[in-house]
Formats: C-alpha cells, sequence, structure tokens
C-alpha cells in the first residue's frame, strides 16, 4: 500500500499535468497591479496606514484571544458601527475573514430541515458554510432566477429558505438583478444574503453596496445580511456581517466561527475603521477605476462588466498560464484563474482595474493582448413558430427498467408527428427485443422516422455490462456527437430519444445517462410506476434531476390509476403536467391515438 506521501506526490503530479498546480508568488513589487481586488488603493492609504500603526502602538500587535474571552478592543465596536452606517443598517460583526463570515452565518442560520439556495457561481465559502449547516442545499445555473423560484416553490415546506448570492460575482464580473431577487424572496418568504465583497466600495452612494444602488430598503424583512469583506475595496483584511441587531447578537452567541476564534487584531480593527471613512469620500477613485474597466472591456472586444472585474476567457489551463506569464514578462501583475475556481474549459485572466492604474496601462495591457469576441448573450426562449419549425428533443427518461418508457416514446413520437414532422431514437438498445421495431409496430412510423440506435448489445442487462459481455466498450462521446448530427440533418423535426433503463444507468464505469443530460441540459420526460414503490423511485429520480438542472417537462404513470399517489406526487415533486397512463385492453395504434385525443400531449411539442 502506498503511503500517503506517495499518494499526494502522484496527485500533485496530476494536476502539474493538467496545468492545475499552483504557487505562491508574492513579488509584486515592479508589476504593474491588474490582480488585486485593491480597487480604491486604499492599502496604500497614509491615512489607513496611520490608524492601523496607531491601533498597534496603543493595544498591541495582536488580540490575544477571542472576542468574548476579551480579544477585543473599543476599535472592533468601532469599526462595527462605521460600517453599519456606511450601509444603513442596524449593527455589524466583524469576522477575521470573508471565509469565517460566510461559514458562520450559514452554518448559523440554517440547519436540517431548512433549505439554503446558491448560484453555481458564488464563492466557495458559501458552498462549504451551507453543507457545513446540514440544511438541504439547492444550487441553480448562474443568474437563472427561473430555476431558483422553482427550487423555492419546492420547498415551501422548509422551516427556513434562504437565498445566498453575490452582489458582483467574482470570477465573471456580472451581476444579479437584485430587484428581481428581492420580489422572489418575498413571494416565497425567503430570507436572502447578499454578499456585496466585490461592489462594497464601488457602487452605491458613497460606494455602500450594489443593494443601496439597487434603489432597495436596507431595512427590508426579505434582507437578512450583507457581507463586505475588509480585503477588497476597503484594503485591509476582516469580513463584516451587516443586518439588524438581532442578527448581530445571533451571531456573536451561536456563529462558532466568530466564538471559537481569536479577535482580528487592533490594526486591522483600526485600519478598518478609517479605511471605511476613507471610503465613503472616495467618490473620484471609484468613479476613475470602473471607468477603467469599461474601457479595457471595449478594447478587448467584451462586454462590459458590471464593477472592475474583467474577465478574459482563454479557455484551457495552460493557455492562461501561458498568458499571465507573457504579461508579468512585460510588467504586469496578472493571475490565471483555473478549475476548481473556475469551471472547466474556463480558465481565464480575471483582469481588476483599479483607482491607481493610468489610461497608459490599461491601454499597453490590451495591445498586449489578443482581442477577443464578445462574451455571447443568452438566446432568446423561441417563440411557438420558430420552435415548431426547427423542432425539439425530448429525452425520455425512466424511473426504473420496465416502467413502460417504450409505449410513452410511442405516444410521444405520434404526439409530436400531430406537430409536423418527427424522429425516434434509441442510442443504446440491449436485450433480444428491439425498442425501435415495438415503436414502429405501434404508430405505424417510416423507416425514415426511427433511427438506428448507436449501441445495440445482446445481453439484456446495464449498458456498461451489455458492451463488457460483447467485450466492446460503449463511447459516451460518439452518443452526443450522433444527437448533435441528428439535430442538424433533422433541424425541421422534432425528436423523442429514449433512454436505457433509469436516470443512473452506467454507459461506462465513469460515465451515466444522468452526466449526459447534465452536459445536455435537456428537456426530458419522467415515466414512472403508479402503483407501489413509486413515491420513493420517483421522488428520488426528480431530485436527481433537478441536482443537475433539469426540470422535467411532464410526468407519465403508466399502470393502474392510483389517485394518492398521483395527489403525492403532484404536491412533493413540483410537477405541473402529470399524465396517467391506464393498461390499454388492446395495445395498438387506434388505442394510443384514442389516449392522445384525450391526453395533449402534443402541447410539449409547441
Amino acid at each position: 500500500m502506498p503511503s500517503l506521501e506517495t499518494e499526494l506526490t502522484d496527485e500533485m503530479a496530476a494536476w502539474e499535468a493538467a496545468g492545475l498546480r499552483r504557487a505562491l508568488d508574492d513579488q509584486r513589487e515592479g508589476r504593474v497591479d491588474f490582480a488585486s481586488n485593491d480597487y480604491l488603493g486604499l492599502s496604500t492609504d497614509p491615512s489607513v496606514i496611520a490608524a492601523a500603526r496607531e491601533a498597534l502602538e496603543r493595544f498591541g500587535a495582536g488580540s490575544r484571544a477571542s472576542r468574548l474571552l476579551g480579544g477585543g478592543t473599543p476599535l472592533h465596536e468601532r469599526a462595527e458601527a462605521a460600517a453599519a452606517q456606511w450601509l444603513g443598517a442596524q449593527a455589524a460583526l466583524l469576522f477575521p475573514s470573508g471565509f469565517q463570515a460566510n461559514l458562520g452565518i450559514l452554518a448559523t442560520l440554517a440547519g436540517r430541515g431548512d433549505a439554503v439556495f446558491t448560484d453555481q457561481l458564488v464563492h466557495a465559502s458559501w458552498i462549504d458554510g451551507a453543507r457545513l449547516s446540514h440544511a438541504r442545499v439547492h444550487v441553480h445555473r448562474h443568474l437563472d432566477l427561473e430555476e431558483l423560484e422553482r427550487g423555492l416553490r419546492h420547498a415551501r415546506g422548509a422551516r427556513r429558505r434562504i437565498v445566498v448570492t453575490e452582489s458582483i460575482f467574482s470570477m465573471d464580473g456580472d451581476a444579479p438583478d437584485l430587484n428581481a431577487l428581492h420580489e422572489i424572496c418575498a413571494r416565497h418568504a425567503a430570507g436572502l444574503i447578499v454578499d456585496e465583497a466585490h461592489s462594497a466600495g464601488l457602487l452605491g452612494s458613497e460606494g455602500s453596496g450594489a443593494w443601496n444602488a439597487a434603489g432597495l430598503d436596507p431595512d427590508s424583512p426579505t434582507l437578512i445580511a450583507r457581507i463586505v469583506t475588509g480585503g477588497k475595496a476597503l484594503g485591509v483584511a476582516g469580513a463584516l456581517v451587516v443586518g439588524s441587531r438581532t442578527l448581530r447578537e445571533h451571531l456573536l452567541n451561536r456563529a462558532r466561527a466568530f466564538v471559537f476564534t481569536t479577535a482580528p487584531p487592533p490594526a486591522l480593527a483600526g485600519g478598518l475603521c478609517a479605511a471605511i471613512e476613507r471610503c465613503r469620500a472616495a467618490d473620484n477613485e471609484r468613479a476613475r477605476a470602473l471607468k477603467l474597466a469599461r474601457q479595457l472591456a471595449q478594447r478587448l472586444g467584451m462586454q462590459l462588466p458590471a464593477a472592475a472585474i474583467v474577465p478574459y476567457v482563454i479557455g484551457d489551463a495552460e493557455g492562461a498560464l501561458e498568458l499571465a506569464e507573457t504579461a508579468k514578462a512585460k510588467g504586469f501583475d496578472v493571475r490565471a484563474v483555473r478549475p476548481p475556481s473556475v469551471p472547466e474549459n474556463t480558465s481565464r485572466l480575471r483582469l481588476v482595474c483599479h483607482a491607481t492604474n493610468t489610461d497608459a496601462e490599461a491601454d499597453e495591457l490590451a495591445r498586449m493582448l489578443p482581442r477577443t469576441k464578445p462574451k455571447s448573450t443568452p438566446t432568446p426562449p423561441a417563440t411557438k413558430t420558430s420552435r415548431a419549425r426547427t423542432g425539439r428533443t425530448l429525452f425520455v427518461v425512466g424511473t426504473d427498467t420496465g416502467v413502460g418508457k417504450t409505449v410513452a416514446s410511442a405516444l410521444l413520437l405520434l404526439a409530436a408527428k400531430r406537430r409536423g414532422p418527427a424522429a425516434y431514437w434509441k442510442p443504446v438498445q440491449t436485450g433480444p427485443d428491439s425498442d425501435t421495431e415495438t415503436v414502429a409496430n405501434l404508430t405505424g412510423a417510416a423507416p425514415h422516422e426511427l433511427l438506428r440506435p448507436a449501441w445495440s448489445l445482446t445481453l439484456p442487462a446495464s449498458p456498461h455490462e451489455a458492451a463488457a459481455h460483447e467485450a466492446t466498450t460503449i463511447d459516451p462521446s460518439k452518443i452526443e456527437g450522433a444527437l448533435e448530427g441528428l439535430e442538424r440533418t433533422l433541424g425541421h423535426a422534432h425528436r423523442v430519444v429514449e433512454l436505457a433503463g433509469g436516470l443512473f444507468v452506467p454507459y461506462t464505469l465513469d460515465v451515466t445517462q444522468a452526466d449526459w443530460l447534465e452536459r445536455k441540459g435537456a428537456a426530458c420526460i419522467l415515466v414512472a410506476r403508479s402503483g407501489l414503490g413509486t413515491l420513493n423511485h420517483t421522488l428520488l429520480t426528480l431530485e436527481a434531476l433537478r441536482t443537475r438542472h433539469i426540470v422535467p417537462e411532464a410526468l407519465l404513470l403508466v399502470g393502474e390509476r392510483h389517485d394518492s399517489n398521483r395527489e403525492t406526487l403532484c404536491r412533493m415533486g413540483q410537477i405541473e403536467r402529470v399524465f396517467e397512463i391506464e393498461p390499454f385492453a388492446v395495445l395498438e395504434r387506434l388505442a394510443l391515438d384514442a389516449w392522445l385525443d384525450a391526453n395533449p400531449l402534443d402541447g410539449l411539442f409547441v
């Protein structure tokens, strides 16, 4: 058995081979700063330095204990009061770091029986805090408020619902619609936490953050807290949780990240007091930093940033590292950001503009970097006319094998044909019986409407096992490529794609059907039994789909009618369209057509 030292060495070697290994680089002197979060240059401001020095000389180098054991000073309370007044709130509490603040507030306010909702691109500390809380964690697509609202509806039985967002996202430099987010939270009796790390100091009156810039009420009952990190625009360190007096008292008594840690040193508290005062008066500096960021983005052909962060996405990690080294060689402090800090294939240079940067420096940096295409904007939802003309792909997913997916697929194919051209495809067929032939017999579909499976395997087993039985391996990338080809060549036709078995059936030991659907961002129909056992199987499958940001467009329950199961799944599963397919006296085309006359599945193809 290899030693831990050997295992760690091997892991680091693998990271290095992938271009993901990090190393400290603290040599900033002589380089032009386009990397740090010191947006206003307050880390070197004489008044901030003087205040920190005075605190150091008066109270000593360290705090010596936690705040509750006498480790604080009057400067700590003064910094908290200054932050609260700045943001128009009742109170604030100072933590040693943003990471501790974020862990502390979530682990304190949320617990079992609660639901926490986060954007998928929030700071890692929020994700960790949500996990530590033991609440049910819901992660929605970046800035996707529709998915968030679906999740809030689904979690209406939770004791507390807490939504977390950043006001400016740290790696993409974009922003949520805080007014819309506030309305959604109010509508669903959810509390909202806003991380102002990259907006405080830059946005709003006196730099008081994006919440105030949006014209929202600091005393809104929906707003739980805002987080102001001292190591960004304030140029110092630490973090302040800003909210109500009740919240401050609760965190002071219950937040483990506050109770069981040494207080921030006096110099930090003193520096924050001066930095907040200096920041409130720094209108010219924040205007300059924001203007420079917009100019840099324009020079690079990119979307305008929401604040001072300009993400220059390259893609591969090695390319980002090489470009960062080129920039450093020319005198710029520019850093490459790679996974897991950003999603796969989005490695980038995170360019940050400061009030201390000059126009000439920004121009020189822009000339050094290749001009890129502007970030693509989201494609607007298709109209009914365009969707019908271009067709769509619907995946048929089961909770298990033998639940009736093939009959459901036949019904969906007939429904699609009522709207225009349509085709059926089962990518992986296992066992001697052909589901494609069954669909053909039930629908009378023409040969050109029935596409051949990518893999036909004789063993009636899981795809990965059936492939191994024939000494072959399923290549998921070929299935994905085949579907892309079908969508190009059959763009005018609707496509019904029936998967094998249940959602988590593996194509290989590393890739399941769920992985494919997640990458595809697929529209799907879930098929389940109507009778005993369906509640557990169906609710688990729905939860797994939602974890992958997929909400089925309909649930088809196959078997004898079971009113209680249907009602339970409608309520707990939060599926808007549920259809029941009772056993057919004779399973034939006429029976399927009659069922469709009473059940408008063709509405799924509008």
